[in-house]
């Protein structure tokens, strides 16, 4: 074999070594894939059956991952009566049994004036946190176990008001409660509604002040300023009962988004790049989050 030979399979066997250990990256259009598909599956309120093809679907979906997935049944007691409700838990192993967890609803709400499929209300957040459990399950070995919790029954049944909403939120955080695993949740990273094309995320007055300056200074810093906003507003969301539980959580929410809770949220009126900057800012702001709670 020749000089410029061996030079030349050199090059592609090195440069094949840096693409093996290069991370994964966070790919939008995997993530809108995983948007359409729910959307095509229809209205997916508490209880249905296409609330349970969306349940197989994330556990399929995971399981191709090399994910495995739990299901935690149980009753939601709702004004209109008892509703069976079920989360989806899928845990990502880590150096040590503390863990990281990020989080969506996958419901969407019951209206029976107009046909609603929440494109961005539940279908965005719950595409993103598949496309994240594919890149993280592909990244080497992370110092905290990273669970993926996709959880029903956070849209009310009828008014947002009192105990008519975030039904897996609360039965999560009772079940840990009573288990003794709670403690062992060091922070909650809650997406919601991150589809729309004009995505503007302020910053939830409710949740943890670090937590939420590691990931606003991470959007920053990859050039998403404008879509992760200064100003404050206060949320009720998923977040809300862990918050409560004493653990650190953040809500990541577009509630600027004009189709909210109406027919027309749709995939006309939602877009992969939006899902792209919420998915590398989470990816990128890991690291850092995983170091703030080494020290503490």
């Amino acid at each position: 074999m020749n000089r410029l030979a061996q030079l030349v399979i050199g090059g592609c066997l090195a440069t094949a070594g840096v693409w093996a250990q290069a991370p994964a990256a966070f790919d939008s259009s995997k993530a809108y894939e995983h948007l359409r598909q729910q959307v095509a599956i229809g209205p997916r309120p508490s209880g249905s059956g296409a609330n349970a093809k969306t349940r197989q679907y994330i556990t399929t979906t995971l399981a191709g991952f090399g994910i495995k997935t739990v299901e935690q049944g149980f009753d939601g007691l709702t004004p209109i009566g008892p509703i069976k409700m079920v989360n989806l838990v899928a845990t990502i192993p880590g150096e040590r049994p503390d863990r990281i967890v990020i989080a969506s609803h996958f419901d969407t709400k019951l209206f029976r004036e107009f046909r609603f499929v929440g494109a961005s209300d539940g279908a965005s957040s719950t595409a993103a946190l598949l496309e994240l459990g594919r890149v993280i399950k592909a990244r080497p070995k992370r110092p905290f176990t990273v669970e993926l919790l996709f959880l029903d029954g956070e849209e009310a049944v009828g008014e947002w008001q009192g105990t008519d909403n975030t039904y897996g939120s609360r039965h999560y955080v009772q079940a840990a409660t009573r288990a003794g695993t709670l403690k062992s949740l060091r922070a909650l990273i809650l997406l919601d509604m991150i589809g729309d094309r004009q995505l503007t995320i302020r910053r939830e007055t409710n949740s943890t002040p670090w937590l939420t300056d590691i990931i606003w200074n991470t959007a920053k810093r990859l050039g998403h300023g404008a879509a992760f906003l200064d100003e404050q507003t206060p949320i009720e969301d998923d977040h809300v009962p862990f918050l409560k539980a004493g653990v650190a959580a953040v809500d990541l929410i577009d509630l600027d988004y004009a189709a909210w809770h109406t027919a027309q949220d749709t995939l006309d009126n939602v877009a992969a790049r939006s899902l792209q900057i919420v998915g590398d800012v989470v990816v990128a702001a890991l690291p850092e989050i995983e170091q703030r709670l080494l020290k503490n």
